[in-house]
């Protein structure tokens, strides 16, 4: 049996001052470019709370739906592999971060709510297999707080 792959991801983050630059707190902008080779930009700063621009994705939304896109598609490979039919999927997923009195903070829990429409299969399979999904989340597994899966499977009409 062979040993573990390595899998390497590059991304870019570019920030420009185009102005007074940090001199101060609020003089600098948190508007940035989040990128990596071959796609698109992504136009990212941070949360409004902390002086962004509440019209750009944040780290925070970021992280929040890399967990959710990652549990999506382990699910969609888990259901094609196991005969189950899913012909819609939407994720409302919640994160909830604290922040402490000296400004740090950490995410105390992310939660998922999928709602998946099936076409054919299991109803009780296609549950059954959000906790297999969460289980092989690459992300989810990287993670230090928990993440909570809350799936409601609804057969197509």
């Amino acid at each position: 049996m062979s040993g573990p792959k390595h899998h390497r991801y590059h991304a870019s983050v570019t920030w420009d001052a185009g102005g007074a630059g940090t001199t101060s707190y609020k003089a600098y902008s948190r508007d940035h470019a989040i990128a990596a080779p071959g796609k698109p930009e992504i136009a990212a700063s941070s949360d409004p709370a902390f002086r962004g621009d509440g019209a750009r994705y944040n780290p925070e939304d970021l992280l929040v739906a890399s967990l959710s896109s990652c549990h999506m598609l382990w699910y969609l490979h888990l259901c094609a592999v196991n005969g189950v039919v899913v012909t819609h999927y939407r994720d409302e997923a919640e994160g909830i971060m604290r922040e402490d009195a000296d400004g740090s903070g950490r995410f105390e829990r992310v939660t998922l709510r999928p709602r998946v429409t099936i076409a054919s299969g299991d109803r009780e399979k296609a549950r059954a297999l959000h906790e297999q999904a969460h289980c092989n989340c690459f992300v989810a597994n990287s993670v230090n707080f928990p993440v909570d899966v809350e799936p409601v499977i609804e057969a197509a009409g």
